[in-house]
């Protein structure tokens, strides 16, 4: 039997906090199969990977090198590659020596994964971080079958041609027996890039997968969630008061500064709703080191400021904005407590927050999503109230729409948004990845153009910046 190695830039390992659906399904596709997770170590170091065995699965435990991290994690990932793919170009930083760090971790993976892989092995490769890596592993002669899904959107060709050196890295991906993506449209455009650029993707697969979650799951959670205090403190503090509700990471790709100015617009032309809606924005902080990101903070302080100090009045307050991160069965009694929730992300390749508000709604009252059309998830929640992130006007009347919405309509869109998380459940997005992997001919020759050393060496033999 082969055996299944996943790849990502961090691991799950076994007895971690609050363990994601991602990490779930992970772990079942890898005890399955006898599989092996490779990831950074989260500790900076040059010494040789280290190996954990628990609940089944045997971790590879990978230190990067301090300076090297910083090039590849903080710098190229998710200073150049994380805005280009969010179609943020006006953010993109490049510096070819971020670049080349990249590449180097690239390598040091290829190196730690060549010493393990034998026969019939299957790697499956997660995500922006590693782009490159198929190539590294045909480099050094491999011709195992080799996957990558990646977890955010990829944008049209001609949005991809503004990063510099694209080609040499967007054409690795043509290296991978099979690349995964969020939608369809992301499917055609990276089809249409390869087309563009003139890259011969041989024998690489472009296909959907769409992500999906356990709605059960999230429905046991939800109903459970109602003894936990802080659910039952919320409840309370809400007295007899509606709930919106927004939960994401701090990133400028949410649209949070925008949902703020349309909560604030919506207020403005429904007074009667002033001390009658609060809204809770839960957004724990992340990647506090990129300057981009404490700049997002700060404005959205300043704009929670403002909202609040023209509307509120002694007894409530409009926008409750929390930067704490709560465990997974509390927000899903979050999201059970709350009459609406807001996703509107400027750009997301699925976001997973829409599905587990539907699935952990009370489908005799349910609440209503409204969805922005640039999620990955609108692809399939079509019955949400669908709206352009970019339109505050839009937005402030999607919520108008939703606090009248009488009953019988809410649980006609619920019922079909649930009827689909139940037909694409995470079980289901990784058992047909794997399945559409496993299904090609035998393995890829590996003698397929070794670009990649070559890259990595003309990149840390420039490393100016651009």
């Amino acid at each position: 039997m082969s055996r299944l190695f996943v790849v990502s830039n961090r691991v799950a390992l076994p007895g971690a906090v609050q363990a994601g659906g991602l990490a779930v399904a992970l772990h079942g596709v890898l005890k399955e199969r006898r599989g092996v997770w490779f990831g950074w170590s989260g500790e900076f170091g040059d010494g040789p990977s280290r190996v954990q065995i628990g609940d089944g699965i045997r971790f590879c435990l990978i230190d990067v090198p301090e300076d090297e991290f910083e090039g590849y994690y903080h710098g190229f990932a998710n200073r150049a590659l994380w805005p280009l793919l969010h179609y943020r170009v006006d953010l993109i930083h490049f510096d070819r020596s971020e670049y080349a760090r990249y590449l180097a971790v690239n390598e040091r993976f290829a190196d730690a994964l060549s010493r393990e892989l034998r026969g019939n092995d299957e790697v499956w490769v997660h995500d922006y971080h590693f782009i490159p890596l198929a190539s590294a592993l045909r480099a050094r002669g491999l011709g195992q079958r080799i996957g990558f899904f990646l977890h955010i959107p990829l944008p049209s060709w001609d949005v991809l041609c503004m990063l510099p050196d694209h080609r040499e890295l967007f054409s690795a991906l043509a290296h991978y027996d099979v690349v995964g993506v969020q939608t369809q449209a992301d499917a055609d455009n990276l089809q249409r890039y390869f087309d563009a650029m003139g890259i011969d993707a041989g024998t690489c697969t472009i296909e959907a997968f769409p992500i999906g979650i356990d709605a059960a799951q999230v429905a046991r959670d939800a109903v459970s969630a109602a003894g936990c205090e802080a659910v039952a403190a919320l409840r309370r503090s809400l007295e007899d008061r509606r709930l919106a509700i927004g939960v994401d990471r701090l990133d400028y790709s949410k649209g949070l500064p925008e949902r703020f100015q349309a909560f604030a617009s919506y207020l403005d032309a429904h007074p009667d709703d002033i001390g009658r809606l609060t809204y809770l924005q839960i957004a724990p902080p992340s990647r506090g080191d990129v300057p981009e990101y404490r700049d997002l903070r700060e404005q959205l302080e300043r704009f929670a400021g403002h909202i609040n100090g023209r509307l509120a009045r002694p007894d409530w307050t409009p926008i409750r904005y929390v930067n704490h991160c709560y465990p997974h069965d509390v927000l899903a009694g979050f999201y059970r407590a709350a009459d609406l929730a807001l996703v509107t992300p400027l750009r997301d390749g699925m976001n997973l927050v829409a599905k587990e508000y539907v699935a952990a709604q009370d489908p005799r009252d349910p609440g209503v999503l409204i969805l922005s059309r640039f999620a990955g998830a609108a692809h399939q929640l079509g019955d949400a109230l669908l709206v352009n992130p970019h339109d505050i006007d839009e937005m402030a009347d999607a919520i108008a729409r939703a606090r009248g919405m009488p009953r019988a309509e809410r649980q006609a869109r619920w019922s079909a948004m649930h009827d689909t998380l139940q037909q694409s459940s995470i079980g289901a997005w990784a058992d047909g990845f794997l399945a559409r992997l496993e299904a090609g001919a035998g393995p890829m020759p590996a003698s397929v153009p070794r670009a990649l050393p070559h890259m990595a060496v003309r990149a840390l033999g420039e490393g100016v910046a651009s």
